[in-house]
């Protein structure tokens, strides 16, 4: 029992060192002039729900919460933003070409549909970031009248 009694100890000892080690919880600068909101012809309906559902991983507008001040919880948190934001900005949609943000459209609506975003384990503690199948008709109507828009911008174009 004195050998279970000194491993709890420096488990204690351990997680409580660990607390001073944090990631870099980081909400860069938005230029609203880049967004998908600025650069797409978004509806409110749609981007309320892309609000509700994927800004948290997908945008430079990260709401952090409490939980995320803890270790090693943050280092997981920290990871998946800084992997959504890679995959997918909402905050930065600026930066991505026609032919990538028809690439990325295509994939939200898969995504979507197959219950790939959000994910399961965000779902869990944002169960108000679940997606209806009307959400999901929307973001996939929407996804494909941008595509469509972006195709006869660049037939215009060219």
């Amino acid at each position: 029992m004195k050998w279970l009694k000194r491993v709890s100890i420096a488990l204690v000892i351990l997680f409580l060192a660990a607390q001073v080690i944090r990631p870099s919880m980081t909400n860069p600068p938005v230029d609203e002039s880049r967004t998908l909101q600025a650069k797409a012809q978004v509806s409110p309906e749609v981007y309320a729900i892309l609000e509700r559902s994927c800004n948290d991983c997908h945008s430079n507008k990260t709401t952090w919460p409490w939980y995320s001040q803890v270790t090693p919880i943050s280092w997981y948190l920290v990871r998946h933003v800084n992997q959504g934001r890679r995959e997918l900005n909402v905050s930065d949609w600026a930066k991505y070409d026609a032919r990538r943000a028809t690439r990325k459209l295509d994939e939200i609506c898969e995504q979507v549909n197959r219950d790939e975003m959000p994910l399961k384990s965000y779902l869990v503690l944002h169960p108000s970031a679940n997606l209806s199948d009307a959400d999901k008709k929307a973001i996939c109507d929407w996804t494909n009248q941008e595509r469509a828009r972006l195709a006869a911008q660049q037939t215009n174009n060219q």
